[in-house]
C-alpha cells in the first residue's frame, strides 16, 4: 500500500511537533533527549522556526525545522530534520530538503548552514548530495553550508 503524503508549511501545532520528535528520538545520533528538553524545544520551533512538514493519514510523518531570523546576514539555520522510521526511504527527507531550499531562496537568503553530530554519517551524506559543505568543526559537531 502507498501512503499518500501531502507537504504542508507551518502547520504543526506543539502536540504534533512534541509527539513527531517523542517518536523519532531513538533515531537522532546521538539522541534527541541526551541534547535537549523535547518540550521545551518542541516549543521553541513551533514558536521561532518554519516547518516544512510531510503528513500521512494525520500523522506528522516528516519534519523539518529552519530559523530564517538573520535577515540582516541572510543566512537560515536548519534546527531540524527527521522522519519516522516507518516512512524512511519513501523521499520526504529530500523533498522537505527542497521546499526548504525555495522558501529560503523564495525570501531572499543566500545561505542555509546546520549542525550534525560528527558521527552521524547518514545525516552527513544526506547534506553532501544537496551540496552542504564542512564550514568548521565545533567539538563534536560539524558545521555544514549551502549557499543558494
Amino acid at each position: 500500500m502507498t501512503e499518500n503524503i501531502i507537504y504542508k508549511v507551518k502547520t504543526a501545532d506543539f502536540g504534533n511537533v512534541f509527539s513527531h520528535l517523542v517518536k523519532c528520538n531513538e533515531e537522532f545520533v546521538p539522541r534527541l533527549t541526551d541534547k535537549v528538553d523535547i518540550n521545551t524545544y518542541s516549543k521553541k520551533i513551533v514558536e521561532n522556526s518554519i516547518t516544512f512538514e510531510a503528513w500521512v493519514n494525520d500523522e506528522l510523518a516528516g519534519l523539518i525545522a529552519a530559523y530564517f531570523n538573520n535577515t540582516k546576514d541572510r543566512i537560515g539555520y536548519i534546527t531540524n530534520v527527521s522522519t519516522l522510521k516507518i516512512y524512511g526511504g519513501k523521499g520526504i527527507g529530500s523533498q522537505l530538503m527542497e521546499m526548504c531550499f525555495t522558501y529560503a531562496a523564495e525570501h531572499q537568503f543566500i545561505e542555509i548552514a546546520l549542525e550534525v553530530f560528527n558521527k552521524n554519517t547518514a545525516a552527513i551524506q544526506l547534506y553532501k548530495k544537496f551540496e552542504f559543505h564542512q564550514s568548521a568543526i565545533k567539538d563534536d559537531l560539524i558545521i555544514m553550508k549551502k549557499y543558494l
